[in-house]
């Protein structure tokens, strides 16, 4: 099969569920960094993490398909986290962490979109599901720019 007939379906790999682990993320501290830092020193190579909680501040931004760039924003102010989901893989061999968050203020008001360093933990707990199998590996995607799973 070549890569075009590939894509033109659902590709997967399956995986069987490994250890699960639930804990609080460090105060002060970059969530992204914290997840892979946790993920490198407990060998975890591929799996799926919740967490819910509040930051002090956040980058968040979405990705502008036309351009294939990712615009990001800063919100320098208290927020919920209202959900933040996402997967860990392998980027250039070391675990890679994809989340999405959605943060609401004092006013319910809402902001969200794809997860990006520097968001700081004021609290949050973390949820980790380890996946076992052959990790998957992101690598640049011709066509949406983005480093996407390797199959």
């Amino acid at each position: 099969m070549t890569g075009a007939e590939e894509m033109e379906k659902l590709t997967c790999r399956e995986f069987k569920p490994g250890r699960r682990f639930a804990g609080r993320l460090p105060h002060a501290k970059d969530v992204i960094q914290s997840l892979e830092t946790f993920c490198r020193e407990n060998n975890i190579r591929m799996g799926s993490f919740s967490l819910i909680g509040a930051v002090s501040c956040a980058t968040i931004g979405a990705y502008d398909q036309k351009q294939q760039v990712y615009i990001t924003f800063r919100e320098n102010r208290e927020l919920e986290i209202i959900s933040c989901t996402g997967n860990i893989s392998l980027k250039d061999g070391n675990p890679f962490i994809h989340a999405h968050i959605a943060l609401g203020d004092h006013e319910g008001k809402t902001v969200s979109g794809h997860l990006f360093s520097d968001t700081l933990v004021f609290a949050g707990e973390a949820e980790i599901q380890e996946f076992i199998g052959k990790p998957l590996e992101r690598s640049h995607d011709d066509t949406t720019g983005l480093m996407l799973w390797k199959f």
